[in-house]
């Protein structure tokens, strides 16, 4: 019988890709936003964890708590949960931030009024938007087939980082927990993914 050869790792070592681990209120917008994203940053890996009309706050945080129950992070990763303001309570959103000041990988974006908001970013300052559905008419000047998705828009490095100096602009003082008026702090996760 020949001599067994022994496996042998090739010399180096091997980069750990950081995770985003990531919950977010839309099922199409958000998920294909922050995969665009994953693939300008190149060296991340970005999980979103998405369910049809499943939007409430707490079915986010629950989705979110399932995930972590079943998979652990590294403590290099991050678990972040995205949500719309919408109508929800005051209490409804305190959930959420209270699950993310639990632990230092966790965190937490909101966007008043939407999601469209942080998109509208990358194009213009949005002044005058005070409603969903005024950010979604100025979003369609740039997107024209918008309907929840981005298609095939190119969305750039610069783009992304216009759109987080202008949300930065609006989220002045910043604020702790969530946008009152128009405004998002999704631009906190996105440094967070450019800065791995």
């Amino acid at each position: 019988m020949p001599p067994r050869r022994k496996f042998r790792r090739p010399l180096g070592e091997r980069r750990y890709r950081k995770m985003f681990v990531i919950a977010t209120e839309g099922a199409k917008t958000e998920p294909e936003y922050f995969s665009i994203l994953q693939q300008i940053v190149g060296n991340v890996t970005v999980k979103c964890l998405t369910r049809d009309n499943k939007s409430a706050p707490r079915t986010v945080l629950n989705r979110m708590k399932e995930y972590l129950h079943d998979e652990s992070l590294r403590d290099e990763d991050e678990a972040w949960l995205v949500v719309d303001r919408d109508n929800w309570k005051n209490g409804q959103l305190a959930q959420l931030y209270n699950w993310s000041k639990e632990h230092n990988n966790y965190g937490l974006a909101v966007s008043n009024p939407n999601f469209e908001l942080w998109l509208l970013f990358h194009f213009d300052e949005a002044s005058g938007i005070t409603t969903a559905q005024k950010c979604s008419t100025r979003l369609k000047r740039y997107l024209s087939d918008y309907k929840k998705d981005i298609g095939k828009q190119t969305i750039t490095k610069d783009m992304v980082l216009r759109a987080i100096s202008r949300a930065k602009e609006r989220d002045n003082p910043p604020c702790h927990d969530w946008p009152r008026t128009t405004g998002t702090t999704v631009y906190r996760l996105v440094e967070r993914i450019l800065c791995s």
